[in-house]
């Protein structure tokens, strides 16, 4: 089986990223975008993806943190996409239910190569600490965009702030690990009728 890794740069006047990324690796992580909540929420999915991620990232932290949490999903999604290549073999779709304490969130993916994002995750309150948690939003837009995926975001229920997001980002990773995985059954064909995603 071929590699399936990828080194990913976005340099705007806004926000300077790299993303390396190994779909097939151990859940290593190298996190550093200058906040903190968004580098606890990207271990989760490196951890539970299975996925080895590295992502340095600086921007305009002195506005707020909206370009870069954005960015870095763009990025994010687009390093996934080029280390998927063709797609041949593939899963394609991917589902996970996650608990934390009271919270408990579904995370359902489709890697289409169509953009839709469905995310009906409400938050008690506005704020984690520093982070402003519209930005999950914003996070998981620019990933859908790049990545080219369909990604449906329920919480179903919860009442901590900070239990939803992680339950959120942790479903969101084991998704991606069952839609990533090769399926030897379909013998490096396209898991789609159209023979084109």
């Amino acid at each position: 089986m071929a590699e399936r890794k990828a080194t990913v740069k976005r340099d705007t006047l806004e926000t300077q990223i790299v993303v390396s990324i190994d779909l097939d690796g151990s859940g290593a992580s190298k996190l550093d975008t200058g906040v903190p909540f968004l580098d606890h929420m990207l271990d989760q999915v490196a951890h539970h993806g299975l996925i080895d991620l590295d992502i340095r990232a600086r921007g305009d932290l002195e506005i707020d943190a909206h370009h870069t949490v954005e960015d870095v999903g763009i990025t994010l999604g687009q390093a996934i996409a080029r280390a998927l290549g063709d797609k041949k073999g593939i899963s394609r779709y991917g589902h996970a239910y996650v608990p934390l304490d009271e919270a408990l969130s579904r995370v359902v993916i489709d890697f289409s190569g169509r953009p839709g994002l469905e995310n009906r995750v409400e938050f008690p309150r506005e704020r984690v600490g520093e982070f402003d948690l519209e930005l999950v939003h914003e996070f998981f837009q620019g990933f859908v965009n790049h990545a080219q995926v369909t990604l449906h975001l329920d919480c179903l229920q919860g009442r901590n702030a900070h239990h939803i997001a992680e339950t959120v980002f942790k479903a969101f990773g084991r998704a991606l690990r069952m839609a990533m995985t090769q399926d030897p059954r379909l013998g490096g064909q396209l898991p789609s009728t159209k023979g084109a995603l």
